[in-house]
């Protein structure tokens, strides 16, 4: 007869603590799981609050950029999550972003997946050369200034534009312009043109450069002889009138700030002979009518002085003898030498008070 074998007896202590192990592991997990998608991940005070990711970065790039500049506090979760949310496997979108504090890894990744960008706002003044354009530009978005400088002065980038280096100048109307960092040389130009034809549609400008006889590039470089001949706003119109009047009797502009700029002697503190004949196309003491483009950027006010110039007669004008900066007009050439006269006069008055108050040594 076989005897029947006992049942075991249940270990209790080793199966309570195989439960608490499984119910404390299910509770980490769900913590876990619960704090990489629903709690913050990006720290509550930030170094910085806008992200910058260069064109053609990838995620590994991305992710060591997010946790250099402090971005993300666990590395870790953050990789977790854009797994599961197959963010690792997406193109990066390149661009500037502005980063909350407190967002979770969900809401980072979402962001950055949509790519909203924060725009930056780029300042165009008073820049004389497409290469002082560039630098400027090049404070604000990504292309270096020498990137932008190769596409500014390449023929083969501006014919689709029917820009040429001589006038791509043109295109800058002075003023502040949202962009997005990630901005192309391409986009760049792209956009400074649209801003340039909403700027000659208003105002009646384009119908006032054709009563002029001067397309509206013309127009700009006429005006940035202006703007460099004088700061006075109000003078501006008079100063225009006598250009346009040598334009129409066929003279030479004779306008001096086009030999500094010819030379690019942009220190220079006088006009010598030098400068008058150095030459260059640009040069108008040696060649008639405007130069081959703008000498520099030109203001509002100069475009609108040479659009809106003043009905006179006047073909001379030079600086007047003080120190306000305001020239003084004239119609004849011997009306301009009485002037001219006046302030060498007034110049070696001033310059012998000087040498008298100049203290001995």
């Amino acid at each position: 007869m076989v005897k029947e074998k006992e049942p075991r007896s249940i270990n209790w202590k080793a199966l309570l603590v195989a439960i608490v192990f499984a119910v404390l592991l299910s509770a980490f997990l769900g913590y876990s799981y619960f704090r990489k998608l629903f709690l913050p991940n990006v720290p509550s005070k930030l170094a910085q609050d806008f992200l910058y990711v260069p064109s053609g970065t990838v995620y590994k790039g991305l992710l060591d950029t997010l946790t250099r500049q402090g971005f993300i506090a666990n590395r870790s979760d953050f990789e977790w999550v854009a797994q599961k949310m197959s963010f690792d496997k997406r193109p990066v979108r390149s661009g500037r972003f502005k980063i909350h504090p407190n967002w979770t890894n969900r809401q980072l990744i979402n962001h950055l997946r949509i790519g909203k960008q924060e725009p930056v706002k780029v300042i165009l003044t008073d820049e004389r050369l497409p290469e002082d354009i560039a630098k400027k530009a090049a404070r604000y978005i990504e292309p270096s200034a020498e990137d932008l400088v190769k596409f500014m002065t390449s023929d083969d980038s501006l014919k689709e534009f029917n820009l040429t280096k001589e006038t791509v100048t043109t295109i800058f109307i002075p003023n502040t312009y949202q962009l997005y960092w990630n901005t192309t040389p391409r986009s760049f130009i792209k956009r400074m043109i649209k801003e340039r034809d909403k700027f000659w549609a208003k105002n009646n400008r384009l119908a006032k450069a054709k009563a002029l006889g001067l397309t509206p590039e013309e127009v700009y470089t006429l005006a940035s002889i202006v703007e460099k001949e004088s700061n006075y706003n109000p003078e501006k119109p008079k100063i225009a009138s006598v250009y346009l009047n040598r334009l129409k009797k066929g003279m030479k502009l004779q306008a001096d700030p086009t030999c500094v700029f010819a030379s690019k002697d942009f220190g220079a503190r006088r006009v010598t002979n030098y400068h008058l004949n150095f030459e260059s196309p640009y040069n108008t003491y040696l060649y008639e009518g405007l130069p081959p483009g703008p000498i520099s950027m030109a203001s509002i006010a100069s475009i609108d002085a040479v659009l809106n110039a003043d009905d006179t007669d006047y073909i001379f004008f030079c600086a007047q003898p003080n120190t306000t900066g305001r020239h003084a007009f004239a119609k004849t050439l011997s009306g301009h030498n009485v002037n001219v006269n006046k302030f060498r006069k007034y110049m070696k008055e001033r310059r012998r008070t000087r040498a008298q108050e100049k203290p001995e040594i």
